[in-house]
């Protein structure tokens, strides 16, 4: 037992007093004379035995009053040596990821597990809690109970080490007891929760589990095919749980219903829709499922294409060039090097320098700047060049070129990780190629660090460096049959897109998302992405005809988002939520080392009240005082 004023202690020398004053009575008697005394004296003596053990009785009853008031005042307590002696905190983590939308026996995982952290938690407890985009520190129950009753789900989600490094990080270098408290369903993803045993922290995690695992989702969504007036788009569905034999699917655009069908699916199956060529489609893929709703819609947006500005400035022929940057895809400009209009280059999006012998240096400074305001360069030599104006261009990008070699050489080296190659172009690696043959070619001086092509003796054929593709060898028919290649159509072409990234079906939140926007910015001017109450501004890199957006974490919401320059709107594009959280396969915790594990919030705060519970015991002390009061009164009164 200790006390919390134990300095109180000490009055109890004071009981001494009442002991003292009852040994030794300082009245004195006095003897009278009465002629038969043997009857009193018998009566006297039993009087005599009473009266002191009714005086003794009443001591006791006194001293016992006093002990236990004087022990209610020194206010007397059970409780653990480290906890009152340690300064004692707690952090939260609470998982507020799309799969805590499962239903368990008391409704949504998430919900649920709100409403056990305000009703287990004190109110005015120093905590900490964190989800999986926000944070509250050094905070109170009371403090944040509505933010946590109108939690929303999050499409970010934290890896488990980086949870538990967040919460380890939110300690005051004073707490010595630090209890971690880890609310989640343990999805299984890419790295399992297996904490390290660490002396400074102690793991409490709560599983919770839905009542089932099924769940049906779109999973996602491509145009698979281009034919006449139409496409064929094409929609993959996946499930997790019972075979469904009936399950709809609609396609909206904008708001209205424009085809639906219907599916079996076991676990996964794909359906397509037939949409019109040319036309602006602002669609939404929808299906009825209970479990798990974030991935029960999937947007998407089919805009009017905007060309890609290819320009060629020739001194070779460029008839190959044509053939691939064809009318329905690129505005395709070609002139000779004397009549060149530099006012021009700004507008483009590439420019092909092709079989130049010389590189005037008004033309060097203005690819230059051309390639850093975000244009795209591709440079193919002839076979007689001057070198020093070539090198007047490459050295802007990090690289020289020595004399040419007449040596034959072999293409037999595609790096298929390059983004060139790395999207479609290649079912596999390909291994009986017919891989295109130079006459002569022109060595590089310095280390290539990323070839697209490379010759058997691994020098560059095609490398690439700042937005510059850089050919080592003229493509005229008599120096080289790449021009005959297969490889010649995709690498020109995916350049050109390259040069212009029209944004895609759509987006996935959380993962970087590069697109262009042709626009013709004034000065501080902006782009926003609008949908209904949301507002916000990307990041974006304006160059002279185009304006790069990057996203990642934002927008969050899944929808369709307007980019628009002031208010008015220029092109549509998509985001949706990563279906990683669609599969309910989840990580069994029970067995795990160094953590303490339940399947209820409620039990795992009960466990942290009980080992840092206080028992205050002068409550006890106090009634004690009033029951020997009671008992004293009782002993002067009756007792005979």
């Amino acid at each position: 037992m200790q006390f919390k004023h134990p300095e109180l202690l000490y009055a109890l020398f004071l009981l001494l007093i009442p002991i003292i004053v009852h040994l030794f009575q300082f009245r004195k008697f006095q003897k009278e004379a009465f002629t038969n005394v043997a009857f009193l004296k018998e009566v006297a003596i039993q009087t005599r035995k009473s009266s002191q053990l009714k005086k003794w009785l009443a001591l006791l009853a006194r001293l016992l009053l006093f002990t236990a008031l004087i022990f209610a005042f020194a206010q007397p307590f059970f409780a653990n040596t480290d906890v009152i002696n340690s300064e004692n905190e707690t952090v939260i983590y609470l998982d507020n990821s799309f799969s805590m939308q499962a239903k368990g026996n008391q409704g949504e995982l998430l919900k649920r597990a709100v409403q056990d952290i305000i009703s287990n938690v004190p109110e005015d407890e120093n905590i900490s809690l964190i989800t999986n985009e926000t944070t509250y520190k050094n905070t109170t129950i009371k403090a944040i109970k509505n933010e946590l009753l109108t939690l929303n789900y999050s499409s970010k989600s934290l890896s488990y080490d980086a949870a538990l490094l967040k919460c380890k990080k939110l300690f005051k270098p004073s707490a010595a007891i630090r209890n971690i408290v880890f609310i989640s369903d343990f999805q299984q993803n890419n790295t399992a929760f297996n904490p390290l045993n660490d002396s400074l922290f102690k793991i409490h995690a709560v599983k919770l589990n839905p009542i089932n695992i099924n769940n049906v989702s779109i999973d996602s969504a491509y145009i698979s095919n281009t034919s006449g007036n139409n496409l064929e788009l094409k929609v993959i569905l996946k499930n997790t749980g019972n075979s469904i034999n009936n399950l709809p699917v609609s396609l909206f655009n904008n708001d209205q219903l424009i085809a639906k069908t219907s599916v079996a699916l076991n676990k996964e199956t794909e359906t397509s829709f037939s949409l019109p060529l040319n036309e602006i489609t602002n669609g939404r893929l929808v299906i009825e499922d209970t479990n798990l709703q974030y991935d029960n819609s999937l947007f998407f947006n089919i805009n009017k294409t905007p060309k890609i500005n290819v320009l060629t400035i020739n001194n070779g022929d460029d008839s190959f060039l044509r053939r691939i940057y064809t009318e329905k895809e690129f505005n395709y400009a070609s002139t000779l090097l004397n009549q060149f209009d530099y006012n021009i280059i700004n507008e483009q999006h590439l420019v092909v320098l092709n079989e130049l012998n010389n590189i005037p240096s008004t033309l060097t400074s203005v690819l230059k700047l051309f390639t850093k305001q975000g244009g795209f360069l591709i440079v193919i030599p002839s076979k007689d060049i001057d070198l020093e104006s070539y090198n007047s261009l490459l050295s802007n990008y990090n690289t020289l070129i020595e004399p040419i070699l007449e040596t034959k050489k072999q293409v037999t080296t595609i790096n298929y990780s390059h983004p060139l190659y790395a999207n479609d172009v290649f079912e596999k690696k390909v291994t009986n190629f017919q891989y295109p043959k130079v006459e002569s070619f022109f060595n590089v001086t310095n280390q290539v660090s990323n070839s697209i092509l490379q010759f058997e003796d691994s020098k560059p054929f095609l490398f690439e460096n700042n937005q510059g593709f850089f050919f080592t060898s003229s493509l005229d028919a008599s120096n080289s049959d790449f021009k005959n290649s297969p490889l010649i159509v995709p690498t020109f072409y995916n350049i050109a897109k390259f040069s212009f990234k029209i944004p895609a079906l759509y987006f996935t939140i959380g993962t970087e998302n590069n697109f262009d926007v042709s626009v013709n910015l004034h000065q501080d001017d902006i782009l926003s992405l609008v949908s209904k109450d949301i507002n916000l501004i990307p990041k974006q890199q304006y160059f002279n005809n185009k304006v790069v957006i990057t996203t990642i974490d934002e927008p969050s919401v899944s929808n369709i988002y307007s980019v628009s320059e002031k208010n008015e709107p220029i092109q549509n594009v998509s985001y949706n939520y990563n279906r990683e959280e669609s599969v309910l396969n989840y990580q069994d915790i029970s067995s795990l080392k160094n953590i303490t594990f339940s399947n209820s919030v409620t039990d795992i705060f009960n466990t942290l009240k009980s080992d840092t519970k206080i028992n205050e015991l002068w409550k006890w002390f106090v009634i004690f005082a009033l029951a020997f009061l009671i008992i004293e009164m009782l002993i002067l009164k009756y007792f005979k």
